[in-house]
């Protein structure tokens, strides 16, 4: 019988870890899963003591702000992964805090097969992390097949899973949102998805709110419907306080399908939520925002490569969700282009047929994502 130790950092790692915890119990119900991660993966079984909070940051100034709390919950993290002395150890996605791990477990000697479950958009930006993750790393579940040229030059070995965002929801019901919550009978709906991280309500969500100010100013037929991440709803549901504009929150992720298909148009917070939402049909109308001392020294050395952040634009190879970044991002450029789509029924059925060409090719081996992790570190945990 294999022994599994998953471990997640942030909401989005917690969403994957529980999904391969499922697929795991799936292939083998035999299979001990111990692990660290946030709800979804506690509501399964998988708990621990060790304190993963303060580790969702983004950005060079916001790393090196937390490095002393990111070198803390490694040394935290590694000691409970030595003590329960696993057959594989799966670290999901979060690049930064991952990569210090699977060091620290190889430097002390543990036997168990260290897993990288997503790795960094190396195609985007830095290239040289593909040789730092094959010197700590044992095998690389990565989503895309144009990713494996450069592990492969390190010699560090892969599988291609697939977008783990694409089979995570079963497919929503927008009559029995619309049946479930009286208010947004008969009207459209603007879904705000603000994003998961304190960065992100800093930098971002207050142009998403502000855009959808707008496009509720003075018209009764349009209400707003927030889907909260887990790990800051208390936060939104605070700063919600202060919205003049018709909206609900919904929490939870039996809600979050059915509130996603509902969705006429969707303002999100560039992330893993702009593939879930197309998963279901909403079109996108997304944006981000960097901290301005990474956004200058990016854009000095010129570190990321694609013309586009969001996967579903960089899979299609044109702008099929318009995506609003840095100085673009503004609440006037969000409303606009998000008023357009509920105005122009051309340009949303254009839309979705974009962001469905773009899903198809982000499908990978076609396969839900999870079943194809959970058949490989089985695999590597038995050898």
């Amino acid at each position: 019988m294999s022994h599994i130790f998953l471990v997640a950092a942030e909401d989005s790692g917690d969403a994957v870890g529980a999904d391969v915890f499922d697929a795991l119990r799936a292939a083998d119900s035999r299979v001990q899963i111990s692990g660290i991660g946030g709800a979804n993966m506690r509501e399964r079984g998988v708990s621990s003591n060790v304190d993963m909070s303060g580790l969702a940051v983004l950005g060079f100034v916001d790393g090196i702000k937390a490095y002393g709390r990111v070198k803390e919950a490694v040394k935290a993290a590694g000691d409970a992964v030595i003590k329960a002395d696993p057959d594989a150890v799966v670290l999901i996605d979060s690049w930064g805090f991952m990569w210090r791990l699977a060091r620290y477990l190889k430097e002390r000697g543990l036997k168990a097969k260290r897993i990288k479950l997503v790795g960094p958009q190396v195609w985007a930006t830095r290239p040289g992390r593909a040789r730092v993750l094959a010197q700590w790393c044992d095998h690389l579940l990565c989503i895309h097949a144009f990713e494996e040229p450069f592990y492969k030059k390190w010699g560090l070995p892969t599988t291609v899973i697939g977008n783990p965002a694409l089979h995570r929801l079963p497919k929503g019901d927008a009559e029995a949102f619309r049946a479930q919550h009286e208010a947004v009978d008969h009207k459209i709906i603007i879904g705000l998805l603000p994003g998961s991280r304190p960065s992100e309500l800093k930098r971002v969500a207050p142009t998403l709110t502000e855009a959808c100010a707008i496009l509720t100013h003075d018209l009764t037929g349009r209400i707003v419907v927030c889907v909260a991440a887990g790990s800051i709803e208390p936060a939104i549901r605070e700063i919600a306080k202060a919205w003049t504009f018709p909206h609900i929150i919904v929490s939870g992720e039996a809600a979050k399908a059915d509130a996603f298909a509902a969705m006429d148009v969707a303002i999100a917070c560039s992330g893993t939520v702009t593939t879930e939402l197309a998963a279901q049909g909403a079109p996108v109308v997304l944006g981000y925002k960097l901290g301005w001392i990474t956004w200058a020294i990016a854009r000095l050395l010129k570190v990321y490569k694609p013309r586009y952040i969001a996967l579903l634009n960089v899979a299609a190879g044109r702008e099929v969700a318009p995506e609003f970044v840095q100085t673009r991002l503004t609440p006037k450029n969000v409303a606009a282009a998000a008023e357009r789509l509920l105005t122009n029924p051309e340009a949303m059925a254009a839309q979705r047929k974009g962001q469905a060409a773009a899903l198809k090719s982000m499908a990978g081996p076609g396969r839900p994502a999870a079943e194809i992790a959970a058949e490989r570190i089985l695999r590597l945990a038995g050898n």
